[in-house]
């Protein structure tokens, strides 16, 4: 436990899906600038490892929290034991989320309920419930999405389609608190190796051998100067930031075809797992 000056008190950030990928490389520059950490993902083990190297290496408070998001109950129990804590946030991080790769003809639709509640709904919810006391302390909300919200996205329509709504939520939201001190930016990051193409059964698409990916210590570096500086909108990687001007201009259709055969897996691109 680290002690405080009663003339400072640190700000304290909520990251979710913060054991791993993007979530645990935003959580490093978080401590790093001595922010006290919550942490949200469904593995106990890991998020307590987690928090003990980021304890050790920072010297900053982590706290987890051991929940899964695909449940609906999951926002409100976290929002009432921080409450009882005393823990009021100055940054909530929306990273948690994940993908699934198919046809939507032969897709498992739990899995994508699943999803959809991660993805829209979890985040959602996490945001009115923690908003209020954000505002109140001039803080800011940074949602994590995908350039994929820029365009449909067929044999990953459903994931495509939940980026977008982040990507509108966020800007609309943004537009909301225009001139109250607290900040909304959406980061979209391109493809990043992460083990979230595992969990999408991605890694046999043309997409993940794509010259867009970037690294994602990059990402989330990108990410975290552009919600401090209150941008809207952050797409790392040059290549990405003109593929999405290019999306602007080109017919939807056209679009839509090329994300298809980025998406289609190079054998059968129906064949998925979903276990």
């Amino acid at each position: 436990m680290t002690t405080s000056s009663p003339f400072f008190a640190p700000k304290t950030a909520l990251i979710t899906g913060g054991s791993s990928g993007i979530g645990l490389e935003l959580a490093h520059l978080f401590a790093r600038d001595g922010y006290r950490l919550v942490l949200l993902a469904r593995n106990r083990s890991i998020l307590r490892q987690v928090g003990d190297d980021l304890q050790a290496r920072y010297s900053v408070t982590v706290r987890i929290a051991p929940k899964d998001l695909a449940h609906p109950s999951a926002p409100a129990e976290l929002y009432q034991e921080l409450q009882e804590a005393g823990i009021r946030l100055d940054v909530l991080v929306n990273n948690a989320g994940f993908g699934l790769a198919g046809a939507f003809l032969e897709t498992d639709w739990m899995r994508e309920a699943e999803m959809m509640q991660v993805n829209m709904v979890a985040a959602t919810h996490l945001t009115k419930l923690f908003l209020p006391q954000i505002r109140a302390r001039e803080g800011c909300v940074l949602n994590v999405a995908s350039t994929a919200a820029f365009q449909p996205g067929p044999f990953m329509s459903v994931y495509y389609a939940s980026k977008a709504y982040l990507l509108s939520f966020s800007e609309a939201l943004s537009e909301e608190l225009e001139g109250t001190g607290c900040t909304v930016t959406c980061l979209c990051p391109g493809p990043v190796a992460t083990n979230f193409q595992k969990r999408a059964y991605l890694q046999d698409t043309a997409m993940m051998n794509s010259p867009l990916m970037v690294d994602v210590q990059e990402v989330a570096r990108q990410g975290y100067e552009g919600m401090k500086r209150g941008k809207r909108i952050v797409i790392p990687g040059w290549k990405n930031r003109v593929g999405v001007e290019m999306l602007r201009i080109s017919p939807r259709a056209t679009v839509t075809k090329v994300v298809r055969r980025l998406q289609e897996k190079k054998n059968a691109a129906t064949s998925v797992d979903n276990k």
